[in-house]
């Protein structure tokens, strides 16, 4: 007869195993039970709250005709397509070799005041081309400023071919600024110590329009009050003694001084020129 066979050996871990296991399921029970979300898992917050779209404008009276775009309407911009400037090439189609003096020289839309300008007179200035690209073709334009004693008018040109094309000119204040945002054009024209305009121009299919332009303050306020229409020169203002009486601060309650009491003895009447009386020296001894 066999022997029966022994039942298998369990290791000690598989046991430790078993037990946490066990705990594991008995937790998420109680868990449940109580209603306790366990940690990571789903919890209802109640219902959602409706989503509500951005405003849109809604304009007033829309039957009645709207105010064009300041494109249409700014200093210096033009609607029929820019022409090139006539009797002028570009050699190799490479616009930062041009002759700016030639470029200015050849364009009809330059005046006549800004032509004095090629001739070195005196006050006036043509300033070294910058070469930005504003039309978003991957090619340059060239960007100038005629300084004149009357007027300071910026130019741009586009490269179009050989030939270049006017694609902006408009006049600036002599303290102006400019700068490139990626393919925006933005002028930056002092109008008093403590305001500016700023203008913005951009791309439109041939040419640069005005898209924006703003007033703005930059710096400290203007100072208000009539303290400040005291000139700027003149005798320092007096400053209080330290030994003077102060001000009561607003609110506070000051008594008035007290009458002195009479005396007894009547004031002597003020004499400031009267006699003193003569002074009684020793009587000498004999």
């Amino acid at each position: 007869m066999a022997a029966p066979t022994p039942p298998p050996r369990r290791r000690p871990g598989a046991v430790q195993v078993a037990t946490l296991a066990g705990l594991v399921v008995v937790l998420a029970l109680a868990a449940l039970a109580f209603g306790r979300a366990t940690p990571g898992g789903l919890r209802d917050q109640g219902p959602t709250r409706a989503v509500t779209p951005p405003p849109v404008p809604q304009p007033l009276w829309p039957k009645l005709p709207t105010s064009p775009p300041p494109a249409t309407t700014a200093a210096g911009v033009t609607q029929e397509p820019p022409q090139p400037v006539p009797d002028l090439t570009v050699p190799g189609h490479d616009i930062t070799a041009v002759d700016v003096r030639a470029v200015l020289a050849k364009d009809p839309k330059v005046g006549q005041e800004e032509h004095q300008a090629l001739d070195s007179c005196a006050g006036c200035e043509i300033r070294t081309p910058e070469f930005r690209d504003l039309s978003a073709d991957g090619q340059p334009e060239l960007i100038t400023v005629v300084t004149t004693p009357g007027r300071v008018v910026l130019h741009v040109y586009a490269l179009a071919e050989d030939h270049l094309l006017p694609v902006l000119q408009v006049q600036v204040q002599p303290a102006f600024s400019a700068a490139t945002i990626g393919t925006d054009l933005w002028l930056f024209e002092p109008t008093s110590a403590y305001a500016r305009t700023t203008s913005l121009y951009q791309w439109n299919t041939n040419r640069l329009v005005l898209k924006e332009r703003k007033d703005e303050g930059v710096g400290l306020l203007p100072p208000t009050g009539a303290d400040t229409a005291a000139p700027e020169s003149g005798p320092a203002p007096v400053r209080p003694s330290p030994l003077a009486p102060k001000q009561p601060a607003p609110g506070v309650v000051v008594p008035s001084p007290r009458a002195a009491r009479p005396s007894s003895s009547p004031a002597a009447p003020f004499a400031p020129f009267a006699p003193s009386a003569p002074a009684m020296l020793p009587e000498a001894k004999r």
